[in-house]
C-alpha cells in the first residue's frame, strides 16, 4: 500500500468539555502546522507551554508534545496539542488544522494504522492495543498489554527462526545434492525441532478458547421453560430491574444479557424466551433465539422452579440445574435460591467466578484469542504435520516449512493484509 502523503489531524481524547483535550497530527506538514501556530518548535519530546494563535487570535494557551521522526508512534513527524476541553477552542483548532494545505481529519483508527505500514507495531500489536482500548476488566487489560508489548510476536518469530532453519538444511542438501560430503539425510535434531514445533502449535491452538474468554467474556445462559424465574435471577444477579418480571409466560421474547465483573472476569449473563411449543410468532422467535444462545453459551444455567411444570435439559455442556423460587418449595438442583429472598445467590455467584477463573486459565494470560490466530495456527500445524508425515528430505518437504511459515507471516499481517485492516480499523475510535 503506498504511503498517505496528507497530514492527518483528529480529537484524540475523550468528549468534551472535558478538562484537557489533546489534538494529535502526524505527517509531513505537522511541523509547519506547529510553527504556524506557536512561533517555533519546541524541544523534542519535552512537553512546552505555548500560546497557539491564529494570526494574531490567541486561540488557546497548553502544552505542545513535538515528536519528529522516526521516533514517534506513527513513524512519521506528529504533535500533540493538549488544550482546555473547551467545545469552542476544539472546534476552532480543528477547523484552522484541518483547512491548511495537506491536512485533513483522520479517519478511524488512521494513527494507529500508520504506525502498522510504518513498521511500528505489527498486527497482532496492533489487535492488542485494540483490546487494551476495549478492555473492562483487570484480565483483559492484562491480556491485552502482554499482546500489545509483543508477547505474540517474540513467540512467533521463535518458531519463524526455527522454521527457517530447518528449510535452509534442507535447501543445502537440494542444491548440493551432487556433492560427496553432503548428507541426503537431515540431523536428528532438525527432525526434532520441527515435531517439538508442531506440539507447541497445538498447545498454543489449545489455548485459543480461554485466551477468547478472557477477551470476549464468558457467556452464561439463562435457561429453561416459562416462569421458571430466569428475568427474576437476571436481576437479582445484577442487582437491577434490567428485565421484566411477569408471571404471564412468555413475557421474555428478545435475548437479554448483562455484564458482570467477577474476580477482574467479564462474564455475560444471557436472560432469553422460556422454552416451549407455541403458536405465537414473536414468541417462537424468541424460542428460537434462546435455542441458538444456548448452543453458543460457554456454561447454562437450567432453571427449574417448584410451581412449574418440569421440562427436558439440552442435550449440552456444562449444563447446571439451578432450583429457583425455593422460597415456596425445596426443589433438588446444584444450586437452590430464591430471587425474592435472596437466598443462594452469593453461592451461585461464587461459584460462576470460580468457573470463570478455571475457564481462563491459571497463570499467564493467552497470547492468543482471536480467530484470525486460530485459522493462522492450524494452518501452519497443518504443514508441519505434512512435514512429519511425507518424510524431510525432497522438494515436498521444504514446501511444507514454507507453508507453514506464510502462515504464520499472516498472523502478523505482513501478507494478505488489506481485508483483515479494513475491517480491524474500523473498530477503532478516531484520533487512535
Amino acid at each position: 500500500m503506498p504511503p498517505d502523503t496528507d497530514t492527518i489531524v483528529a480529537l484524540s481524547s475523550g468528549a468534551l468539555p472535558s478538562g484537557v483535550a489533546i489534538i494529535r497530527l502526524s505527517g509531513p506538514q505537522t511541523k509547519p502546522v506547529l510553527e504556524s501556530l506557536s512561533g517555533d518548535l519546541p524541544v523534542p519530546r519535552l512537553l512546552t507551554l505555548r500560546s497557539l494563535r491564529l494570526g494574531t487570535d490567541i486561540i488557546d494557551t497548553g502544552l505542545i508534545a513535538w515528536m519528529p521522526a522516526p521516533h514517534s508512534f506513527t513513524g512519521e513527524d506528529t504533535a500533540e496539542l493538549q488544550m482546555h476541553g473547551s467545545p469552542a477552542v476544539v472546534r476552532s483548532l480543528l477547523r484552522a488544522i484541518a483547512a491548511m494545505p495537506g491536512l485533513r481529519l483522520a479517519e478511524a483508527g488512521e494513527f494507529t494504522r500508520r504506525a502498522f505500514l510504518n513498521g511500528k507495531l505489527d498486527l497482532t500489536e496492533v489487535e492488542g492495543l485494540g483490546d487494551l482500548i476495549e478492555a473492562e476488566t483487570e484480565t483483559q487489560r492484562q491480556q491485552a498489554v502482554v499482546r500489545l508489548a509483543g508477547g505474540l510476536s517474540s513467540q512467533i518469530a521463535g518458531w519463524r527462526e526455527t522454521l527457517l532453519d530447518a528449510r535452509a538444511e534442507i535447501e543445502a542438501r537440494l542444491d548440493f545434492s551432487d556433492e560427496g560430503d553432503v548428507s541426503g539425510e537431515l540431523p536428528a535434531s532438525v527432525v526434532a525441532s520441527i515435531e517439538q514445533l508442531s506440539v507447541e502449535l497445538a498447545a498454543a491452538i489449545e489455548s485459543v478458547g480461554r485466551g477468547r474468554i478472557v477477551r470476549e467474556g464468558l457467556r452464561v445462559a439463562l435457561a429453561g421453560p416459562p416462569n421458571a424465574g430466569k428475568s427474576s435471577l437476571l436481576n437479582a444477579l445484577a442487582k437491577s430491574d434490567l428485565a421484566i418480571v411477569s408471571d404471564e409466560p412468555g413475557t421474555t421474547r428478545d435475548v437479554r444479557e448483562v455484564a458482570l465483573d467477577l474476580g477482574g472476569r467479564l462474564v455475560f449473563l444471557v436472560d432469553m424466551a422460556g422454552l416451549r411449543e407455541t403458536e405465537s410468532r414473536a414468541e417462537a422467535e424468541g424460542v428460537r433465539r434462546a435455542e441458538a444462545e444456548i448452543a453458543r453459551a460457554d456454561l447454562v444455567l437450567w432453571l427449574i422452579a417448584p410451581d412449574v411444570a418440569p421440562l427436558e435439559p439440552p442435550q449440552t455442556q456444562p449444563l447446571w440445574t439451578v432450583g429457583t423460587k425455593s422460597d415456596l418449595a425445596p426443589i433438588p438442583a446444584e444450586y437452590a435460591l430464591s430471587a425474592t429472598a435472596g437466598s443462594g445467590l452469593s453461592e451461585l455467584l461464587a461459584a460462576l467466578g470460580r468457573f470463570a477463573e478455571d475457564a481462563a486459565g491459571a497463570g499467564a494470560p493467552a497470547l492468543v484469542s482471536r480467530e484470525r490466530d486460530l485459522l493462522a495456527l492450524r494452518a501452519a500445524q497443518a504443514a508441519l504435520d505434512r512435514f512429519i508425515s511425507d518424510g524431510a528430505t525432497d522438494e515436498f518437504a521444504a514446501e511444507h516449512l514454507r507453508q507453514a511459515s506464510l502462515a504464520l507471516e499472516r498472523l502478523l499481517g505482513r501478507i494478505d493484509t488489506e481485508h483483515v485492516l479494513d475491517r480491524l480499523f474500523a473498530a477503532f475510535c478516531i484520533g487512535k
